[in-house]
């Protein structure tokens, strides 16, 4: 597989980042020379995870920023700090994500999983493309699942339904595969690349000990016999995409283990990819257009 191994000069920002992948993705970022922005949601913690990658790569290079992503007002403020201290952004990875065995509304009265998983990445990545657009060559990279259902556009919130942890979390996760279609659409042309990556099943604290891979993974892997493979192993998938020059230029595509797999066939229908943008756009407080 060849590889960019060196990315001097180069800025990545990573979600997600104070443990499993994300931390993963942004120790391998470092180790190549980028200089990294790990955005955790706690303090303390994030702090930890800054300074364990910065002493095990060597880098001087690697910044904490620490945001609560159910809030859309910590993700514009988020995004205000990253744009007062980068000029350019060349690497994207929306890789925070959760899942509640119970529903439960963010601060904007959004459903939680629906916030963080799909919201979020929606909004920040808005509010970053100045800095994705002066870069030479950017690449956004969308961490995704592979669960095939489908989004139920009356009833985003859960109210009139039973609440299910893992649809409720599939569904944000879809919402996130179209958004990459539609963003890639509208950014053909443009030295911007989206993409979305399904970077396997591994070990994981999603949703906590309870949460979706707490009960759904590691039952499964029990009964079975699995090794779930490490988060390390999980983000070369994700750095593929961040790295290769193989996939230089390519955007709009739903990849797992450095190839292109299919997406649900909700998410595969063009206007429906648009309909979803313009629901996310209304839900995030933005205008429709870029």
């Amino acid at each position: 597989m060849a590889t960019t191994n060196d990315l001097t000069g180069k800025t990545a920002l990573v979600t997600g980042a104070n443990s499993g992948l994300g931390r993963a993705i942004s120790q391998a970022l470092a180790n190549r020379g980028a200089r990294v922005l790990m955005v955790a949601r706690d303090q303390a913690r994030g702090e930890a995870a800054r300074a364990e990658v910065a002493s095990t790569t060597g880098s001087g290079h690697v910044e904490l920023f620490v945001a609560d992503l159910v809030s859309q007002q910590a993700i514009r403020d988020l995004a205000a700090q990253v744009r007062d201290t980068i000029e350019h952004l060349d690497l994207l990875v929306n890789n925070a994500g959760t899942a509640f065995r119970e529903r439960c509304l963010s601060p904007d009265g959004i459903e939680r999983s629906l916030a963080i998983n799909h919201l979020a990445p929606f909004l920040l990545t808005r509010l970053l493309l100045d800095r994705l657009w002066t870069a030479p060559a950017a690449r956004i990279v969308n961490v995704g699942t592979r669960i095939d259902t489908a989004m139920n556009l009356e009833d985003l919130n859960w109210e009139r339904r039973p609440y299910r942890m893992m649809q409720a979390y599939g569904q944000s996760k879809l919402g996130m595969l179209h958004f990459t279609f539609e963003l890639a659409r509208r950014l053909s042309g443009s030295n911007v690349t989206v993409n979305c990556v399904f970077p396997g099943v591994f070990r994981s604290n999603l949703g906590g000990t309870d949460g979706a891979q707490g009960i759904f993974w590691r039952s499964a892997a029990l009964l079975l016999g699995w090794a779930l493979p490490s988060p390390e192993r999980a983000a070369k998938r994700v750095l593929y995409l961040l790295t290769s020059p193989e996939v230089q230029g390519v955007s709009g595509r739903y990849w797992g283990d450095r190839k292109p797999i299919q997406a649900p066939a909700q998410a595969r229908d063009p206007a429906m990819n648009r309909r979803i943008w313009d629901i996310s756009a209304r839900l995030s407080g933005l205008d429709g257009d870029l």
